[in-house]
């Protein structure tokens, strides 16, 4: 059971909204069948990868900020984001169509209120500006950041999810001159795994312009007990 996995994580979240998460799983799982969105089929892996994920990344995002997933394949995390906090201003985008029209349908079944497009973020910009884009298993930090490079006046920073290889990835990006006149922050490091044992460990990261640092530099951060 869902619930099972969610206590066992030591996440507290209203009925309301499990039942929600339970309702994304069965369509997720379902759309599953015809095209792959996601390799975690079952409750355990859902929630210890995908749920803490999004809640990593939560734990950072302030009230009313504006969100766009880059690259949401099957709507993690935006679509758990939209639903633990449904303060934010959630917006989908992935480059696949068969992608974007499963996460659509799932997005109606669901009654949420977050637009899904069916294309690259930066075709996205200038035409729509966010706070935030948060990123999950796209591609390596200096490819994002070429990708990203101009369109800086369409949102203010960037938080990723990354594995151990970030600090490669980061040294690559210095190399290339991309981190010249922007600032990189670890704001949470954490452990994953199912079946009780640690196979991973995260690091949630934020990337913004030198000149937006003191916005996001406070150690202050949004509280979990707000969840409810």
């Amino acid at each position: 059971m869902l619930l099972t996995e969610l206590e066992k994580q030591a996440i507290s979240l209203s009925p309301g909204k499990v039942n929600r998460l339970a309702k994304y799983c069965e369509l997720l799982w379902a759309w599953n069948e015809k095209i792959n969105l996601t390799r975690h089929t079952d409750f355990e892996k859902f929630v210890s990868r995908d749920v803490v994920d999004s809640l990593a990344l939560a734990e950072f995002l302030l009230d009313g900020e504006r969100v766009l997933d880059v690259g949401t394949g099957g709507g993690v995390p935006g679509i758990i984001l939209a639903i633990v906090r449904p303060d934010l201003k959630v917006e989908l985008c992935d480059s696949t169509g068969k992608k974007t029209k499963a996460v659509a349908d799932i997005v109606k079944s669901l009654k949420l209120n977050v637009p899904v497009w069916h294309s690259k973020a930066e075709d996205l910009f200038p035409a729509r500006k966010y706070t935030t884009l948060t990123v999950r298993a796209v591609s390596k930090m200096p490819k994002l950041l070429e990708t990203f490079a101009p369109h800086w006046h369409s949102f203010e920073r960037i938080l990723m999810i990354k594995g151990p290889n970030w600090v490669a990835e980061r040294g690559e990006s210095r190399h290339y001159g991309q981190m010249t006149k922007l600032a990189l922050r670890v704001l949470k490091t954490y452990s994953i795994g199912t079946n009780g044992e640690t196979t991973a460990e995260s690091v949630v990261l934020q990337i913004c312009q030198k000149a937006k640092f003191e916005k996001f530099g406070s150690r202050n951060k949004w509280k979990m007990k707000n969840v409810k």
